[in-house]
């Protein structure tokens, strides 16, 4: 069972270099630096550790120098030999680091000069280069986080430039990127909130081998609404979930989250949870992310009591 805490090396996820900052939150613009404390890392590490946390999703981006592309790394980027070593030591605290590197146009600003090639030659050979070094460095990991999620206009509007693959375009970069995931032995892992918009070709078209994140944040959980339903509709189509809860706007999320799935799911076919603080790893939001950690613990002790 999965018990998972999505971490953040690389916060370049937002807005670009164009856009100003979002009234909501002041670390969604493109930073060309490493935003990340090494000191909260670790205690991260530790309390997930003790809270029976045992999967670290960690968002790579641009806070890695690849060997296949170093262009694309921020300052003070982690290089490929210290990420391998935090990886060892992290299996050695009993915790699964799993990557994750979102290929959604909404949030691929960690990829530079190719977040603006989306869908071309130059693109597909990047992708395909970065997947694999990704796959070497965590040493063949069992899953790989693709993210995927929220290509619309809505979720660009503030930037500077967009862009939104539609239809066939969308799904056909979807199977190059899960291929080159499948085809090293990797299960691939999205978020699912691409059903809250096009159900038909969803379901027409997602395989059943690819693991879901559908994702919801507030505190209300009813069958009506879009976000809640596809959980229930995800399950009955035969999909393998690990449904996903934040304390990003709401503290009773997580245990919401639980009780619905543990109520309305078939648990066989619930593979894990994680939590998704969605905070950079910054000294100044340490206590959002331990208020996330403890409140996993919490939702795990739920679930387990049945």
């Amino acid at each position: 069972m999965i018990w998972a805490n999505l971490l953040h090396l690389s916060y370049n996820m937002w807005l670009d270099r164009e856009a100003p900052e979002l009234p909501k939150s002041r670390y969604v613009s493109y930073k060309p630096y490493l935003r990340f404390d090494r000191s909260l890392w670790d205690d991260l590490l530790t309390a997930s550790r003790d809270a029976g946390i045992n999967m670290i999703i960690i968002d790579l981006g641009d806070g890695v120098r690849y060997d296949s592309h170093p262009e694309i790394a921020v300052e003070n980027a982690w290089s490929v030999e210290e990420l391998r070593s935090e990886l060892q030591k992290m299996r050695e605290m009993g915790l699964e680091p799993i990557p994750k590197l979102n290929f959604s146009a909404t949030h691929d600003i960690w990829l530079g000069p190719y977040a603006r090639m989306i869908s071309t030659p130059a693109y597909y050979d990047v992708c395909r280069d970065l997947i694999r070094e990704v796959i070497e460095i965590f040493d063949t990991p069992r899953l790989f986080h693709l993210g995927m999620d929220e290509e619309s206009y809505k979720h660009q509007a503030h930037q500077g430039y967009v862009v939104i693959r539609q239809f066939d375009l969308w799904w056909n970069d979807f199977f190059f990127l899960l291929n080159e995931v499948e085809k090293k032995g990797v299960r691939g892992w999205i978020w699912s909130d691409y059903v809250w918009e096009y159900p038909e070709m969803f379901w027409e078209r997602m395989p059943r081998s690819v693991l879901q994140s559908n994702w919801y944040y507030n505190p209300e959980f009813r069958s009506d609404i879009k976000e809640v339903g596809a959980y229930l509709e995800l399950d009955s189509r035969g999909y393998e979930q690990v449904p996903t809860f934040s304390n990003y706007s709401d503290d009773t999320n997580s245990e919401g989250t639980v009780r619905f799935c543990r109520e309305n799911l078939d648990v066989n076919r619930i593979s894990g949870f994680m939590t998704a603080p969605w905070r950079p790893t910054l000294e100044e939001v340490r206590q959002d992310h331990l208020r996330a950690i403890s409140q996993l613990a919490q939702a795990r002790k739920l679930w387990e009591a049945g």
